[in-house]
Formats: C-alpha cells, sequence, structure tokens
C-alpha cells in the first residue's frame, strides 16, 4: 500500500516535471518569435517646418497645387485614399490639371502612423513611395493593430518591387525622422488639426472630400490662378508703358 502510494508520487512528480519543461520550451519560443516593441519609432520633435518635403506627383507647371496632410493609420484618410484618390490622380494630376503632395501627419493617438511614414519614406528612396503609399492604405486594417507592423510592411516592400534588404536598413535606422517630424510641422504651421486635411490654391479643406468637390475647388482655384495671371500682365503692360524711354525722354 505505501509502496503504491510511493509510486503514484513519482509518476505524478515526473508529469508535473515533464509539463514544466515543455511551458518552459514554449515560453522560450514565444519570447525568440514575438515581435519586438517599437520604441525605436517613436516621434520627435523640434524639427523646423523649413525642413519639410512633400511627396510630390504631377506636373511642376500644372496651374494648381493639391497638398494633403494625412495620418496612415488614420481611417478616413484609407476611405479617401483607397476610393475617392485614385479617380483624382487619374483625372485630375495625371491629366495635367493639378499636381498633388503628400505630406505626412502621424497623429500621437495612432501609435503605428510613424512606422507607416517610415516604410514609405524607405519605398521613396527607391522611387515608389506612390506604389508603398497605396499598398499601405489598401492593408491599413491588417497592420493597425499590430504591435510591430515592420513584418508586413517587407511583405508589401517585396510585393511592389523593392530591393527589401536596403529598404530594411533605412527603416531599420530610421533614416527619414527628420522629414516626417518636418513634415508634421508643417501642417501644424498651417494650422491642420485633423486629417485628412487638404489644401488646394488658397483653400484649407478639413476631412475626407469627394472627387466632385475636389475637382470644383481645382477649376475655381485655376481660374484665379489665370484671373490672376491676366490682371498681372495688364499691370506689367502699363508699367512698362510708364517706363518706356519714350515716356520718360524730355522733350
Amino acid at each position: 500500500m505505501v509502496k503504491g502510494r510511493k509510486t503514484e508520487q513519482k509518476r505524478n512528480f515526473y508529469l508535473g516535471l515533464g509539463a514544466a519543461a515543455v511551458v518552459g520550451i514554449a515560453l522560450i519560443y514565444w519570447l525568440a518569435i514575438r515581435p519586438k516593441d517599437n520604441v525605436a519609432i517613436a516621434p520627435i520633435t523640434g524639427v523646423p517646418a523649413a525642413e519639410s518635403k512633400g511627396y510630390v506627383r504631377g506636373s511642376a507647371s500644372a496651374p494648381v497645387e493639391i497638398a494633403e496632410f494625412a495620418d496612415f493609420q488614420c481611417p478616413a484618410c484609407e476611405n479617401y485614399a483607397t476610393i475617392t484618390e485614385p479617380d483624382v490622380m487619374k483625372r485630375i494630376v495625371d491629366a495635367g490639371l493639378a499636381r498633388y503632395v503628400f505630406y505626412d501627419f502621424p497623429l500621437q493617438m495612432h501609435p503605428n502612423a510613424w512606422p507607416a511614414s517610415h516604410a514609405a519614406a524607405c519605398a521613396d528612396d527607391q522611387g515608389k513611395f506612390w506604389e508603398m503609399h497605396d499598398v499601405i492604405f489598401r492593408e491599413q486594417p491588417n497592420w493597425s493593430p499590430e504591435r510591430n507592423p515592420k513584418g508586413t510592411f517587407e511583405r508589401l516592400a517585396r510585393e511592389i518591387g523593392l530591393d527589401v534588404a536596403a529598404w530594411e536598413t533605412c527603416y531599420d535606422e530610421r533614416r527619414h525622422q527628420r522629414r516626417i517630424a518636418a513634415n508634421l510641422a508643417e501642417g501644424e504651421r498651417r494650422g491642420v488639426g485633423s486629417t485628412p486635411t487638404f489644401f488646394i490654391g488658397d483653400r484649407k479643406l478639413a476631412g475626407v472630400q469627394n472627387y466632385d468637390q475636389i475637382r470644383a475647388h481645382v477649376d475655381s482655384a485655376t481660374r484665379r490662378a489665370a484671373g490672376g495671371a491676366r490682371a498681372g500682365d495688364s499691370a506689367s503692360a502699363a508699367g512698362r508703358g510708364a517706363d518706356s524711354p519714350r515716356a520718360s525722354t524730355p522733350r
């Protein structure tokens, strides 16, 4: 009887020891593969707006500029980027009616906005900002809740044909921290308080805009620009008449 109890106790001891070993191995494995924290991509401050540099699409000679300040993790920005922006690019920007400039404006409430801006900036080094911009917004529901979205961004970098090793080096070095911070500072200088915010000509438009609204503002800005140019030409012509040698030569 005593011997049976001892045997059972011994068996239970080894079973417990084996279970603890399994749990320990599983814990070690999880610690090895779990995503690392994003602390290295924390926002930086103190970068002047004068260093801002947006991402441009379209002709430099287009009569109107559309500037967008956006946050890659902002759901409203994702809505605009995936539904309305393709039409804006095709029917307005690619048609030469306006050029488009994208500025990062990562909001404090979105912890993955800075990493997303980095992912896009590093794609810009290889001439593929807009391709990365599009797939980042397309995949926003997938990477937005992730503790560390780098793996998703790396997959997207591969999808659009980037040199992934070069992209990863750029991303890990946080190479474009100052550019993102400067773009954010430029938005603050212009009074941006939410995303997306657009500037078309001299008009500030907060919130998602549909295609017809953007086209109307582009057409209006084009007319104002043309009117200003005609007024400038008239003033210039009058000025030339007043300052001409004949007009100034004494009789």
